[in-house]
């Protein structure tokens, strides 16, 4: 069977500035595979690459065993693209824009028709079809989107975090119709920095992080590979990093103790990878007690995605995201000075 997706060493960069490193993953035909990984981890590059948007500096992308950079015209019509960013002519209804979309990929007129017929009552627009999208709410034009990245039937839908900014009641919607899309064995290459969609929809997911794939493989597999029960344990509000280390020598010498990782960007908070034991929670409360710790905050939980993230890096996704937020706005603080100066 012919890969939906291959990416084998994928490089690509931005002037100084390498945004995808040594990429590869594969996709099988009929999954939702999922990108995994905060803003700025290269997940969008990727895409743009395999979408024919930009030109990689290395590596071989098929879709659907088509060459991408070789064949860029062949593999557009092989695959829908929604940006994450949505960009709809106002002035236009939905209807107008579907016929648009249909007339770019010379669809035959009859078939237009019929398939924004299908567009139309699949993603419940028939109240808005004929309405301009100017007047359409986040959700709405949304699934417009989906429906004009899915007018020509793709074999493979790419989406760019698909439901960011969305409402709750919106973004469960999405979720539904992408189930039910795979259902029908469209393939769907989707990114995003929400770890419960990820370990939702995906039946396999590529954790990236500065570039880099860090990890691969099913959401439960790579969950149970990790082993054990997280315990996450704050000694102080901020714990000194002299403390939290001393924490970590006595935790890690208990024998339910596999392995403990100190997250500095979350004040010196312990992660604790323990055996899964109805006592584990107690014993360390009473090992800290024994050496005179305090205990400002502590959880047990079963392994998460986020633990996959944090084993490999060393941080969490949300972590992550606060560096890039806090480092994009140290460039435009920057880039203002400059102005000013």
């Amino acid at each position: 069977m012919v890969a939906a997706v291959t990416i084998e060493n994928l490089s690509k960069s931005y002037g100084a500035v390498q945004a995808v490193k040594d990429v590869s993953f594969t996709i099988q035909p009929g999954e939702i595979f999922g990108l995994l990984g905060p803003n700025g981890a290269g997940k969008t590059t990727t895409i743009r690459c395999l979408c024919t948007l930009a030109t990689p500096d290395s590596g071989r992308l098929e879709v659907m065993g088509i060459p991408v950079v070789e064949q860029p015209q062949r593999v557009r019509q092989c695959l829908g693209y929604i940006a994450q960013e949505i960009a709809l002519d106002k002035v236009l209804t939905g209807r107008e824009l579907m016929q648009l979309q249909a007339a770019l990929y010379h669809m035959p007129r009859r078939l237009a028709a019929q398939r924004i017929e299908q567009m139309i009552a699949l993603l419940e627009l028939n109240d808005w079809a004929d309405r301009k999208t100017g007047t359409y709410s986040g959700g709405l034009k949304k699934r417009l989107d989906l429906a004009l990245g899915l007018l020509h039937q793709p074999d493979l839908l790419v989406l760019d975090e698909p439901t960011v900014g969305l409402d709750i009641e919106t973004r469960a919607a999405v979720w539904r119709f992408l189930q039910q899309l795979k259902a029908t064995g469209t393939t769907v290459l989707m990114t995003s920095h929400y770890l419960e969609e990820v370990d939702a929809l995906a039946d396999r997911v590529a954790i990236i992080d500065q570039g880099q794939v860090i990890a691969a493989g099913s959401p439960s597999d790579l969950k149970d590979k990790l082993g054990g029960d997280r315990i996450t344990l704050r000694i102080r509000e901020f714990t000194p990093a002299q403390e939290a280390h001393q924490a970590k020598t006595m935790l890690v010498q208990l024998p339910f103790v596999q392995d403990v990782i100190i997250n500095g960007a979350q004040g010196n908070s312990l992660n604790l990878v323990v055996d899964r034991r109805p006592d584990a929670l107690v014993a360390v409360q009473q090992a800290l007690v024994e050496v005179g710790l305090p205990i400002f905050g502590i959880s047990q939980s079963r392994p998460s995605l986020d633990d996959v993230y944090l084993a490999a890096t060393g941080r969490t996704l949300m972590d992550a995201e606060l560096a890039a937020v806090g480092q994009r706005d140290f460039k435009q603080e920057k880039k203002q000075a400059m102005k000013g100066g």
